[in-house]
């Protein structure tokens, strides 16, 4: 396949993640606070208005994406405002960078108004981009691309979307100790949300150490951030836990920490969705922890996302109830079967 060069427009991003200057860690920082409280912003090109159109082309990117309720929250909450919105889904696993860009660059000339980006792309399609939101630049990660006049705009709605969801739980609990188990994409977003939220201390375990150094290196303004190599050590007089990695989303059934580790005084979050209860927050219920499934988290970054992508907001409600409608459904299928 022949790819077109393509140099994408990123000179203020590269700034961003450069210390010593005006946009040094402290405004990284800042940036996961601006992007929970005062929602995305994007610094050089306008804010989109409310679209006339009633007619919206969205996606996905992904793998595997299957399972999605993305596509049904979406439309419904398009349906709920007069409006039509087809929502695509584009699996495809092990796609490199030329393939992504190709990708991408269909999404920029096929009249899509924005797509969603899932695992395992979220960080990879960063430097493929003509600019990105000060959110998205703070966390490195993005999981939505609005096209505005020909340009791919990439925002992080997962930071938004989970400190939306977790943020009573952050309350009740103090600001204590949290443990974030990954520091991917959908890792560095819960991290920067916890920050944001003012969690006194964040514990990072990856089994890439690499990659939960990395993030600590991006929130290093922020004081409490601790990167750990064992899972016990992350969970050690922790009142919080959240699973940001694919382990327990559906084909696979593993635990990303031991049964042993969870206990009645903990609260616990689970970024995956499929399946709702996931084997972690099984095993988190039976030993009566407070638990947060993914719904919160999957309808409030959706909502955000369609914002971006329309300009209109939607139904919280609506989507909820699409949501709910695909896991029943889902929920139904592995019955019969």
């Amino acid at each position: 396949m022949q790819v077109a060069t393509y140099e994408p427009s990123l000179a203020w991003q590269r700034r961003l993640f450069q210390d010593g200057g005006p946009a040094s860690s402290d405004l990284r920082l800042k940036t996961c606070a601006d992007a929970i409280y005062h929602r995305e912003t994007i610094p050089t090109v306008p804010k989109r208005q409310p679209s006339t159109s009633l007619r919206f082309l969205t996606g996905l990117i992904g793998a595997p994406i299957a399972r999605s309720a993305s596509p049904a929250m979406h439309e419904q909450a398009a349906d709920a405002l007069g409006m039509r919105c087809h929502y695509q889904l584009i699996e495809i696993a092990g796609a490199g960078r030329e393939e992504l860009h190709a990708l991408l660059d269909g999404v920029r000339r096929l009249g899509f108004a924005g797509v969603n980006v899932t695992f395992p792309y979220k960080e990879a399609v960063v430097d493929l981009l003509d600019e990105l939101s000060p959110g998205a630049a703070a966390v490195g990660a993005v999981n939505a691309i609005v096209v505005r006049d020909g340009r791919l705009v990439g925002h992080n709605t997962d930071t938004t979307g989970f400190a939306r969801a977790v943020r009573d739980l952050v309350t009740d609990s103090g600001h204590a100790t949290v443990a974030v188990i990954g520091a991917g994409g959908v890792g560095k977003a819960i991290a920067c949300a916890l920050a944001g939220l003012g969690v006194a201390e964040i514990r990072i375990f990856d089994t890439d150490r690499a990659k939960a150094d990395h993030l600590a290196a991006l929130l290093h303004a922020y004081n409490g951030i601790v990167v750990v190599d064992r899972v016990e050590d992350a969970l050690r007089g922790a009142v919080g836990l959240v699973n940001g990695t694919p382990v327990g989303m559906l084909p696979n059934r593993d635990m990303p920490v031991p049964d042993a580790l969870l206990h009645d005084g903990l609260w616990v979050a689970d970024a995956v969705y499929t399946p709702l209860w996931t084997p972690l927050l099984t095993a988190a219920k039976a030993r009566n922890a407070r638990i947060m499934t993914g719904r919160d988290l999957a309808i409030y970054q959706a909502a955000d996302a369609f914002e971006l992508f329309t300009g209109h907001a939607p139904s919280i409600i609506e989507m909820g109830n699409a949501f709910d409608g695909v896991m029943a459904k889902a929920a139904s299928a592995s019955q019969a079967a």
